[in-house]
């Protein structure tokens, strides 16, 4: 009955054993080829990720304490820069009392020296009107007169109007 069912369906107890065997092979070689190496690169890629977490969650801890580290610095910076303003306040009142004693010193300096210039810039311009008023008296003469004045002339009427306007 055994027999009569397998030719019915058409076994073959040699082919049957042959692919058994060559399962078996095949399954042997799967597993020593692929499936051990696919399995160790599993493995490994499993320990980085486990590792992985390990440094993020130091590297959180880290953070948190530089974070923690760094509102101490700023908080002692703020205290720091709020001292030295008050410092530079009181040093700029300070000094701004003696640079408005210094300004005003070079204020007077300035007017005093203002004052020279303007002196000498006067002296200037009288000489120069004088010499203008000399050359002029002299033209006006040599035009009145008809006559070409030589330099002695000359020379002796712009010394007097310059004597005259002294």
């Amino acid at each position: 009955m055994l027999r009569d069912t397998a030719d019915t369906f058409g076994w073959n107890p040699w082919l049957f054993l042959s692919q058994v065997i060559s399962f078996v092979i095949v399954a042997l070689l799967l597993r020593r080829f692929a499936y051990k190496p696919i399995l160790a690169v599993l493995e490994e890629r499993r320990r980085k990720i486990e590792e992985g977490q390990i440094n993020a969650e130091k590297i959180k801890k880290e953070l948190a304490e530089a974070e923690k580290r760094y509102q101490e610095i700023v908080a002692k910076a703020n205290a720091d820069a709020q001292r030295m303003i008050d410092e530079a306040r009181e040093s700029a009142a300070h000094l701004s009392e003696r640079k408005q004693q210094e300004a005003i010193v070079a204020a007077e300096q300035i007017i005093a020296k203002a004052h020279e210039a303007a002196a000498r810039e006067h002296e200037r311009t009288m000489e120069s009107l004088k010499r203008e008023l000399g050359r002029l008296v002299v033209d006006t003469t040599a035009k009145v007169t008809g006559k070409v004045l030589t330099t002695e002339d000359r020379k002796r009427l712009q010394e007097e109007a310059s004597r005259q306007l002294a």
